[in-house]
């Protein structure tokens, strides 16, 4: 075994030799990870050996030792990790003995910089105060030895572990719920974009939890892979600390290259997929052990009583679930009959089974599946298919099913394309989910919209395979296209359904991104949707996908707003695949509450403003409706500079544009003539708190319009005032031409950082550039803006190619 002095080159054990061959250590490249971790804690203990022997012999006291608690009593030392320490005494020496030897020991690594928690108690204290305190009876399971009485620590411990198992029905309970109360507060680590190592769910507390359970001998964690996912955070963190030269377990955006880099990693999407996995190993085995730790509590207080009425042990009851799969203690087990070995649909079927009965799947069953039952023909029969289906569409139970079946390879053996969107990070805060899991959200999400649908199942498959294209290179709905119709010629549908299944797959987003970017007035909108369409059955599918992908995607990607557009294009688009033909649309008329605006602004020669909350026919569970947005309607004599001026005000106030329309109404002058006024229609909502006063709106845009406020300096302080956090860096504003996207306008789509003012410097580039601005559709998801402004020459007619693409340059050149 090499020896410590081989290990650190350093011999002194004084406080400036233990820092200086800790800093070696933590230099050296050769051996990251355990060997340096176990290595740290063994240059550490023969420090502080040395330093409690020597502060023993000045204070005189005999009979106390040093107890290392916690990581550092698991000898798992990062770098800037807390050295939980106990002095343990006998309590035969003074107060003033063991307050000097204390100081003698605490000192020194204070002087270090080294972050210390610590406590002085007898073996009686210790005792009493684990059983006071969760917390510290956790920390105290791992009791190591360091310096001192080995007899003093030696009987500590076993009385720690002796009291844990006596206590374990009362407290494992109360460490399930400190778990719960935990992951409800830090989330789940597999999930997260800035995850905390420790204390979110799947991370190190909870693979600590999961060794105190063992330590209980009331139940066990399943152990393949636990260790190695353990190890992987750890390492993980080690890294965070090295990179930061800080104690942080919150591994944040901007620390997540330098923390790949150190580990040898290619980029910070392997290392969070790395994270991720480790984390998924962690989670799953904490919902497995948890479970049994219930099963057994539940056991033992029902048999006394069974028994004393029974007068001896009672067999379980086993109900059956479907071929092969029955009921027992609240699982999913395998019938006693079942032979996966000869039943290659076995898997699916109990999987299925156990979803539409809201159970789990036992570990053992899950784990005799994947080690006997043998791989399903290609195609899979009818009966595997419709199984998958089944299980897809039993709604929330599928989770936990999938994703025993996922941590026992069975997933990735079934549908070998999933292991490219196996726990892959999604770097978008609209996104609560990683790839795979969103998937399965989706599913659960469609299960509830499969009423609305004539081919339910193609429905449930779809939402499993519409982002599957996000392992791939390039464009994941063209990617996703493809593997899409592999799969569905695997799992056995035939030419017709691989067709539909995939061009929904390609076409995915086509429905949510058109209603909410483009003029649905416009003929040309909704003629490009039916001909990419194709059919009524495959329109019905994108539209309930859209909806469920919305929803499994992240509370910000689904409103009430986006909802009625959605369902308007569909419906329109249903009308041209129906064989309705699509009319020139006339101009519509000025609605009465428009041309009563317009003519007050004509009378006033003044801006006259509107602003009222629109709803639906949709309504909340009290009964209420449920709001659509705010409507704000403007009406001003026609000049320049309209649009910039009026989306600056709105962006002081706070207020985000959802959608805008400019148009202008002719009303008779008095000298027998006419003029235009122009009325803007906005659908706005507020950043947070409440709606702006009208009067003060309007206030502010006439000050705008006559030159007296400076919107781009108002909004320039603001954003000084709250600067952005550190983190990735945004990419460039692109701007493009939306090719025959319409035949009464030129349609320029703007992707760029949102932030607030967008459509203010866009609007000031298009008065720029004199052209007019038909109509503005704004899209939000997170951080990302796509603003489609419809724009003409001052005639009303398209630009022309040549123009257009000029425009977009000078537009991205003035955003960016």
């Amino acid at each position: 075994m090499t020896s410590l002095e081989e290990t650190t080159g350093q011999t002194d054990s004084g406080p400036s030799g233990y820092a200086a061959a800790r800093l070696r250590l933590l230099q050296e490249k050769t051996q990251p990870g355990p060997p340096r971790r176990t290595a740290l804690a063994r240059l550490t203990d023969d420090w502080l050996n040395a330093l409690f022997t020597t502060a023993a012999q000045e204070a005189g006291v005999r009979g106390a030792a040093l107890v290392a608690v916690g990581g550092y009593g698991r000898g798992e030392l990062s770098p800037r990790s807390d050295l939980d320490l106990l002095l343990l005494h006998d309590g035969k020496s003074g107060p003033g003995a063991i307050a000097a030897l204390a100081d003698r020991v605490w000192y020194p690594v204070w002087d270090l910089g080294l972050a210390l928690d610590h406590s002085v108690r007898t073996p009686a204290e210790v005792r009493r105060t684990a059983a006071e305190d969760l917390k510290v009876q956790l920390g105290l399971l791992d009791a190591r030895h360091v310096a001192g009485d080995l007899g003093l620590v030696t009987g500590v411990r076993t009385a720690i572990l002796a009291d844990w198992r006596n206590t374990a029905a009362k407290r494992l309970p109360a460490l399930d719920e400190l778990c719960r109360e935990r992951a409800e507060r830090q989330g789940e680590l597999q999930f997260l974009l800035e995850p905390d190592l420790k204390e979110a769910r799947g991370g190190l507390r909870d693979a600590t939890a999961l060794r105190a359970v063992a330590a209980s001998w009331l139940a066990d964690a399943p152990r393949e892979g636990l260790a190695d996912a353990r190890r992987a955070l750890l390492d993980v963190r080690d890294a965070l600390h090295l990179t930061t030269g800080r104690a942080t377990d919150r591994l944040a955006l901007q620390e997540q290259d330098p923390v790949a880099e150190e580990l040898g990693l290619l980029d910070a999407d392997v290392l969070l997929r790395q994270v991720y996995e480790a984390a998924r190993t962690v989670s799953y085995a904490s919902d497995v052990t948890w479970r049994e730790v219930n099963r057994v509590l539940r056991s033992r207080s029902v048999r006394p009583r069974l028994r004393a009425m029974l007068g001896s042990k009672p067999a379980p009851e086993r109900t059956p679930l479907a071929d092969g799969v029955v009921e027992m203690d609240g699982e999913a087990v395998l019938a006693r009959t079942a032979r996966p070995e000869r039943d290659p649909v076995l898997p699916l079927r109990a999987a299925a089974a156990a979803a539409q009965a809201g159970l789990p799947v036992s570990l053992h069953a899950v784990r005799r599946l994947a080690h006997a039952a043998k791989p399903l023909p290609v195609p899979w029969p009818a009966e595997a298919r419709e199984e998958l289906v089944t299980l897809l569409g039993a709604g929330e139970s599928t989770v936990p099913v999938w994703e025993a079946l996922e941590a026992e390879g069975l997933i990735t053996r079934l549908l070998p394309d999933w292991e490219r969107v196996r726990c892959r990070p999604q770097r978008n805060a609209v996104h609560t989910w990683t790839v795979d899991r969103h998937l399965v959200e989706t599913a659960v999400q469609a299960s509830s919209l499969t009423r609305r649908v004539s081919r339910p199942d193609l429905l449930l498959v779809c939402a499993l395979l519409h982002d599957i294209g996000k392992g791939w290179p390039g464009d994941h709905s063209v990617a996703g296209e493809v593997i899409a119709r592999d799969v569905a010629a695997r799992i056995g549908f035939d030419q017709e359904d691989m067709g539909v299944i995939a061009t929904v797959v390609r076409h995915h987003l086509l429905l949510i991104d058109t209603a909410t970017r483009r003029d649905l007035d416009d003929p040309a909108t909704v003629a490009s949707v039916a001909a990419q369409v194709g059919s009524v059955t495959t329109l019905e599918l994108l539209h309930a996908l859209t909806e469920a992908d919305a929803l499994a995607t992240g509370p910000a990607a689904w409103s009430s707003w986006r909802a009625s557009l959605v369902t308007d294009l569909a419906e329109r688009v249903a009308a041209v695949l129906a064989g309705d033909v699509l009319a020139e649309p006339e101009p519509t008329a000025p609605s009465a509450e428009q041309e009563r605006l317009a003519v007050e602004a004509l009378r006033t020669g003044d801006p006259v403003l509107s602003l009222r909350a629109q709803a639906e026919a949709r309504q909340e569970e009290d009964g209420t409706p449920e709001p659509v947005g705010v409507e704000l309607l403007i009406a001003l004599p026609d000049q320049p500079g309209v649009l910039p001026a009026a989306a600056g005000v709105l962006a002081l106030h706070r207020l985000t544009v959802r959608a805008a329309d400019l148009r202008a109404v002719e009303l008779p002058t008095e000298l027998g003539g006419t003029t235009d006024v122009l009325v803007l229609s906005w659908r706005v909502a507020a950043e947070y708190g409440s709606l702006p006063q009208a009067a003060r709106l309007r206030a502010d845009l006439v000050r705008a319009l006559d030159g007296s406020l400076d919107i781009p300096a108002r909004l320039a302080e603001r954003e000084a005032a709250y600067p952005r956090r550190r983190g990735v860096q945004a990419p460039p504003p692109r701007v493009t031409v939306a090719p025959t996207a319409s035949q009464l306008a030129t349609v320029i789509e703007v992707r760029a950082q949102d932030a607030p003012g967008l459509l203010h410097r866009i609007g000031r580039a298009l008065e720029e550039a004199a052209v007019r601005v038909r109509s503005a559709h704004v899209s939000t998801l997170g951080a990302n803006a796509v603003d489609t402004v419809y724009v003409t020459r001052v005639d009303g007619s398209p630009l022309p190619e040549a123009d257009a693409v000029a425009l977009a340059k000078s537009l991205e050149e003035a955003l960016g």
